[in-house]
């Protein structure tokens, strides 16, 4: 591609950030143009005045990473990382703990038995759990959780959204074998474009996930404009030629985009490209950060309540893995609930909302209320990608090109996918890689 004028980035978050790490690393001339005051996005982090550390959401970061971004040396070793699922009043390690309930096991030995030799993909979510899983964990486990992660019904689901799961039962147990052998948190199912091994584990940043991007920002400051909202992407014959920004418009060669895919829908002018786009929908989350004494509340550190008769599908206990970011002796644990802008959850009362998780968090800790401490909200109307089978067609255009051809998306939100933040730092350099030098190819750089 020839570049005369600079390359615009909207957003700066790790995408974003990767992104114009690595073109100044290629010495392509480029402007990042974040809407807030400051970066780091969904990836910020904070210390409130108690001496309890926060991300805006769970971030995975491995030692991989931390190695490429070169802030390895500035992580802490995390040595254990579990899940569990909560049914019927009791917890269940996964996946050895499920995998002892006869009827969950037998249904999942007599699926993949008839699943030998069947090369079809089924289209729905509904049917690729039953098939993956076994009918009695699909049902009584996966699909009620993909429900409430989602907030549609599976039947209205595309399988794609299995894709953000674990490549296999058989991978999970010999990943999570290698957690118990080596006493490090091997990571599982966070990572798609680089192979997962007993030799990739989970690490967190002294100071937080921000330091991801403050590692990736340096030397950058001349190239970035905060409080900067791009406002329109102007194209004509199907390429790039403007941005504007605050009234001012901005000639550049190219723009790569973290916005989420539909609000790039429409900033998008003059091209009808991404008309399909416009319709993609995410999942609004509120996380409440609830601080107790103790440790080790939780029977791991994540717990999945598939049971609708709890209105959050999971919590978290960040503080059994990384101790350090609690005072002595207390614990964060972080209640995601599932909800829509404006709906009973969105919408209520911060105090009111903290006494409804007390309420149903007695049931895994029966004296919660007294080891109470305080709270903090997080509302976010992007959290997750919703793969709904009316826009599959449009979703699986978008995932391989904008279809203009100096328009780049990436990614978590932008590309409208499950990833997490490493495969956010690969598949970014990729796709970078790729636009400046016309590559299509699938190598990681």
């Amino acid at each position: 591609m020839e570049i005369q004028k600079p390359i615009a980035i909207v957003g700066g978050g790790v995408a974003g950030l990767t992104a114009a790490n690595f073109l100044k690393q290629n010495n392509i001339p480029f402007i990042l143009f974040e809407a807030g005051n400051k970066l780091a996005g969904l990836a910020a982090s904070f210390t409130d005045s108690d001496g309890f550390s926060y991300d805006f959401g769970a971030h995975f970061v491995t030692n991989r990473l931390a190695n490429a971004i070169g802030v390895g040396a500035e992580c802490r070793l995390v040595k254990h990382y579990g899940e569990a699922v909560w049914l019927k009043g009791k917890s269940y390690s996964y996946p050895f703990g499920l995998l002892k309930i006869p009827r969950m096991s037998l249904s999942f030995v007599s699926t993949r038995m008839n699943a030998l030799g069947r090369k079809q993909t089924p289209s729905l979510a509904s049917e690729w759990f039953s098939q993956k899983y076994g009918r009695a964990l699909a049902q009584e486990v996966a699909l009620p959780l993909i429900e409430a992660w989602s907030g549609a019904e599976a039947e209205n689901l595309s399988s794609a959204v299995g894709a953000s799961l674990p490549g296999s039962i058989f991978k999970t147990l010999y990943l999570k074998t290698a957690s118990l052998i080596t006493g490090r948190a091997v990571a599982c199912g966070y990572n798609k474009e680089m192979p997962e091994s007993a030799g990739v584990w989970h690490v967190y940043p002294n100071g937080g996930t921000s330091i991801l991007c403050k590692k990736l920002a340096e030397g950058l400051d001349d190239y970035i404009k905060l409080n900067s909202s791009v406002e329109e992407i102007l194209v004509e014959n199907e390429k790039v030629v403007s941005v504007k920004v605050k009234g001012e418009m901005y000639p550049v060669s190219a723009v790569i985009s973290t916005a989420p895919a539909n609000i790039l829908a429409k900033l998008v002018k003059g091209s009808s490209a991404l008309k399909g786009a416009a319709k993609f929908r995410y999942r609004p989350m509120v996380f409440v950060n609830l601080r107790f004494t103790g440790r080790d509340l939780l029977p791991d550190t994540v717990l999945w309540f598939p049971e609708k008769n709890f209105p959050f599908f999971r919590l978290t206990e960040v503080t059994r893995s990384m101790p350090w970011l609690a005072p002595e002796g207390k614990s964060i644990i972080t209640v995601d609930i599932g909800c829509e802008k404006d709906d009973e959850f969105w919408t209520m009362n911060e105090e009111k909302l903290v006494e409804l998780c007390l309420q149903n968090i007695v049931e895994v800790i029966p004296d919660a209320k007294k080891r109470y401490l305080g709270y903090n909200v997080l509302r976010t109307p992007i959290a997750y990608p919703v793969f709904l089978n009316e826009y599959e067609k449009e979703r699986k255009d978008f995932s391989k090109s904008t279809n203009i051809d100096n328009l780049l998306s990436i990614g978590r939100n932008g590309e409208f996918s499950h990833m997490f933040m490493e495969d956010v730092y690969w598949r970014t350099r990729k796709k970078v890689n790729n636009l400046i030098n016309h590559k299509v190819d699938d190598k990681i750089v």
